[in-house]
């Protein structure tokens, strides 16, 4: 005889639904006390403000990657736009011999006008994002090389025009990559951590809590809905390009001032690593979404991985390996375990 009584699923789904909510952090947590054992050193401050200063560029540019994501749309040109502003503001202050202001306002200039041509070739070209993005990239890489031949830009370097370099990198500006602040220890903090905590602040609040941030997230979800309730489209999606590329501008700003040189090929990773941490944050507090805090986490995840398998003496090759399959096992919690956990 066949019982009317329905199943209660109502315990299994609250169970699922924490899961997904709370997992990743979970996660997080698990991985600090295991490396915090099996890692001599790991759990000292330095150790600590060691993350915290390893993934304050890659943040930003993630958080740059996210406000293209709100708007249903992706940055791949992000990485190249932190190198190129990194190479621009060592020919300001090395070759051109101009000051930490004029290096610092032209790259922020150059990620606004690269982030303009994005959203531009997107909107109004009908360029697919990643298309768009991906070519800017190519653009940007031959392009930050052509002014010294392919080499990096460092004081008493000699041009093509057989002049030799008498410029220097002002200490205002390597301050921004290498000034600690006291906390409780001396030179503890550093001045990019404080940029990518300020950064994020400024994100968050633009996104979650201004009219214009939920606009965007409607673009996202919907943006021919968006459009009919008199929402300017283009104009949104524009407007985050721009962002990115300032952003990115401003880690390779970062990225310049701790470095002291144009280093051509310091910014390889970039942009896996800020994709990864953007898409990461997904996963965090079951968001299913795009949104800040998630890619701050995300990004402080990965740098937290790296450290700790860097610390263990895991072989070099192995790191991408790794991220890559956290990343694919966040991103199948998030929308392959959240789908089914809303069809019960």
């Amino acid at each position: 005889m066949q019982s009317d009584t329905p199943i209660n699923t109502k315990p299994r789904r609250t169970l699922t639904e924490r899961a997904i909510k709370y997992g990743f952090l979970l996660l997080m947590a698990g991985m600090l006390v295991f490396f915090s054992v099996v890692a001599e050193g790991f759990a000292s401050p330095f150790s600590a403000v060691f993350i915290f200063q390893s993934v304050a560029i890659t943040g930003i540019l993630a958080l740059g990657v996210t406000a293209t994501l709100v708007v249903d749309g992706f940055d791949l040109s992000i990485g190249s736009t932190a190198t190129s502003s990194l190479m621009l503001s060592a020919y300001v202050m090395v070759v051109l011999e101009l000051n930490a202001f004029v290096a610092v306002v032209a790259c922020l200039i150059l990620g606004a006008v690269i982030g303009l041509i994005n959203g531009i070739l997107i909107v109004k070209f009908r360029v697919p994002d990643l298309l768009a993005t991906l070519g800017m990239m190519f653009l940007l890489i031959g392009l930050q090389r052509i002014p010294t031949q392919g080499r990096s830009i460092a004081t008493g370097m000699t041009l093509s025009d057989g002049r030799v370099t008498e410029g220097t990198f002002s200490p205002a500006f390597l301050a921004l990559g290498r000034y600690r602040f006291d906390f409780f220890i001396e030179n503890l903090v550093p001045v990019s951590v404080i940029v990518l905590l300020a950064v994020g602040v400024l994100v968050w609040g633009f996104m979650e809590l201004t009219r214009h941030g939920r606009l965007m997230y409607a673009i996202g979800s919907n943006a021919r809905a968006a459009s009919l309730a008199g929402t300017n489209v283009n104009r949104y999606k524009v407007l985050a390009y721009m962002i990115s590329g300032v952003l990115a501008s401003i880690g390779g700003i970062l990225l310049a001032a701790r470095l002291g040189r144009g280093d051509i090929a310091s910014g390889n990773n970039l942009l896996l690593d800020s994709v990864a941490a953007a898409l990461i944050g997904f996963a965090v507090l079951g968001a299913a979404k795009p949104n800040a805090f998630g890619t701050i986490i995300g990004a402080l995840f990965i740098g937290i991985l790296l450290q700790g398998l860097t610390m263990m003496n895991a072989p070099y090759y192995t790191q991408d390996f790794v991220k890559g399959a956290v990343l694919v096992v966040a991103l199948v919690f998030t929308f392959a375990f959240s789908k089914r956990a809303g069809a019960h």
